[in-house]
Parts: structure tokens; C-alpha cells; sequence
């Protein structure tokens, strides 16, 4: 899921974005900010739509085995146990399930070689053979050939890698959320009972990481002339255009950190945003922006513009 970095990284995408849009709607800039999380679970759902759609094949390639013009004893025995998996089917009847796939109008029919070619990469593996071979099976040894689907074929696929590069523009970075959303279903999925078993959520608590990405990127931009002097003023020996960007963006976005939200501890906010820059920015930058920081964090405890709530928090 969405942790507290992500949504940081949602943040600073979107503050990019505002800042070299020539609209100052802020409003509908923090609407496109929603929406990349949304986007998230709409690249979730999306894959475990794949993974059911590999799996379903099963049946077209036994029916293409059976019609071929000499088909042999086993073509036209073809196992298709894989159409009974616990897992695929309880997310099947999974009511989160369904009504994502309408609001995402999700269908694979534009990319019919994909679902081809990812199941017969499956079933030539060592591994699928092995499962057909497998007596007794349980929800949790059905997870295991779905995980191997997942892992394995699907996201070694050069094909469908292209596939969700050009259908979500943040791909290389929301993958990572992706697989822990993938794995957190797997987990979730323990239940005989079909309505026992849920989605991951794409945070922890929206409600309140909503609250925080909002209110990150509100402040971010109502304080930008104060931070960008405050900024200015510890950077006189730089030129301007020396000075990344993003970098820029971090500082801003920890400033706003440290004088706007009272119950995050200031070396939460300077490591997360140091090693967001280690991802995102130049191979200096994680010295440069926690040098600046730390001028700037000495000056404003002196003038008691750090004003956080709780022990521990300051220090």
C-alpha cells in the first residue's frame, strides 16, 4: 500500500506539475493529485484482472488444443484445473472486485497476444506442471501458483511491462506499491468464505493520509515566497540555475513539514525527504538538501517557529 513516502512522492509529482503548469488552479491541480492515488488502485485492480484473464485462458487454449486437425490424447484431454483455483475464483465473487472493474471499465480485449503469450510462458513452466500434478489442494497451496503468475510470468514480461508503462504514466515508480498491494490480497485472501476475504486498501487510513497529502500540498504552495527566501538566503553562493528543481520542491515541502504539521518529528521529515532525493534528484543532492535544512531548521527554532506537539518530537 500507499505509505507515508509514497504519498510524499504524490505530492512532490504534483507540485511539479503546478509548477510548470500555466494554470494556478490549485484546485484542480489537487484534484489531479487524488486522482494519481486513484490511479494506483486503478493499476491494481487492473493486474488482478490479468492475473484472473491468464488464468481463464485455460479454457480457450483446451478448446484450441482439442479443435487442432490431429489432435492427440492429451490435447484433447487437456487439464484445465487451474478454471477451479480458490483464489481466482473468490476474487471472482469478490463484491470490491467487481464494482472496481465497472468503474475502471476494465476489459483485456485490446490486448488479446498479451493474455496469450503470458499463458503459455505458465504453462510450459516447471512450475505449472507441478500444480497440475498436485492432489489436496488447498486456498493456500492455490495462492502459491497465482503468486508464481504474478512474480514470475507477468511482471518478467517485456510485453506487459510495456503494456502498463502506456497505460499509467507513473508505472516505474507506483510498481513497487503495486507488488505490495498484489502481495497484501494474497495475504487477505485466507477464507474459505468467500466474503471474508477483501482488497488491500490503497493506504492505511485515508481519511487520514488524505488530510495530509492535501493539507502537504496546500501548504507547500501558500508559504512558497517565504520558504523560497528562506531558501535564498542559505544558498547565496549558488547560482539559481544550479540548483535542481526537485531539490527546490523537497525544501519547500519539508519546511512546510516542519512549521505546518505538529505531530511529525523533524528527523521523520528530514530523512524521508533525503531519501526521496536519493530516487528522484541528482547524486548530490541528499548532501546538499540536508545541509540547507539544517541552516535553515537552526534558524527557525531560534525565532520558535517549530512548534511540535508531544514527547520526543523535536529532537
Amino acid at each position: 500500500m500507499l505509505n507515508r513516502r509514497h504519498l510524499r512522492v504524490k505530492v512532490l509529482q504534483s507540485l511539479y506539475a503546478y509548477s510548470q503548469s500555466h494554470s494556478g488552479d490549485l484546485k484542480q491541480h489537487e484534484k489531479n493529485l487524488l486522482q494519481s492515488i486513484d490511479k494506483v488502485y486503478e493499476m491494481y485492480i487492473w493486474m488482478l484482472s490479468l492475473i484472473s484473464e491468464v488464468t481463464a485462458y485455460a479454457s480457450t487454449d483446451a478448446e484450441e488444443r482439442a479443435n487442432k486437425h490431429l489432435p492427440t490424447a492429451e490435447d484433447l484431454n487437456a487439464d484445465v484445473k487451474i478454471l477451479s483455483n480458490r483464489f481466482i475464483l473468490s476474487l471472482q465473487k469478490n463484491k470490491e472486485f467487481l464494482t472496481a472493474l465497472k468503474k475502471y471499465k476494465i476489459a483485456w480485449d485490446f490486448e488479446p497476444e498479451l493474455i496469450k503469450s503470458l499463458f503459455i510462458v505458465l504453462k510450459n513452466s516447471e512450475e505449472y506442471k507441478e500444480y497440475l500434478k498436485k492432489t489436496g489442494d488447498t486456498l493456500h497451496s492455490d495462492k502459491d501458483i497465482i503468486k508464481f503468475i504474478f512474480k514470475k510470468v507477468i511482471l518478467k514480461s517485456s510485453l506487459a511491462e510495456q503494456v502498463f508503462e502506456d497505460m499509467f504514466i507513473f508505472w516505474p515508480v507506483d510498481k513497487d506499491v503495486l507488488q505490495a498491494l498484489i502481495a497484501k490480497t494474497f495475504k487477505n485472501f485466507a477464507f474459505d468464505i468467500d466474503e471474508q476475504n477483501k482488497l488491500a486498501e490503497v493506504t492505511g487510513d485515508w481519511e487520514e493520509d488524505r488530510e495530509f497529502i492535501v493539507n502537504l500540498f496546500e501548504e507547500t504552495i501558500r508559504h512558497n515566497d517565504e520558504y523560497q527566501l528562506l531558501i535564498t538566503n542559505k544558498t547565496q553562493n549558488w547560482e539559481p540555475d544550479r540548483i535542481a528543481m526537485i531539490d527546490t520542491l523537497l525544501m519547500k515541502m519539508a519546511l512546510a513539514e516542519f512549521m505546518n504539521f505538529s505531530s511529525i518529528p523533524v528527523k521523520v521529515t528530514i530523512n524521508e525527504y533525503l531519501e526521496i532525493s536519493k530516487e528522484f534528484s541528482t547524486p548530490k543532492s541528499n548532501s546538499f538538501i540536508n545541509g540547507i535544512l539544517d541552516k535553515i531548521l537552526s534558524e527557525l527554532k531560534t525565532q520558535n517557529k517549530i512548534n511540535k506537539i508531544g514527547r520526543g518530537l523535536i529532537e
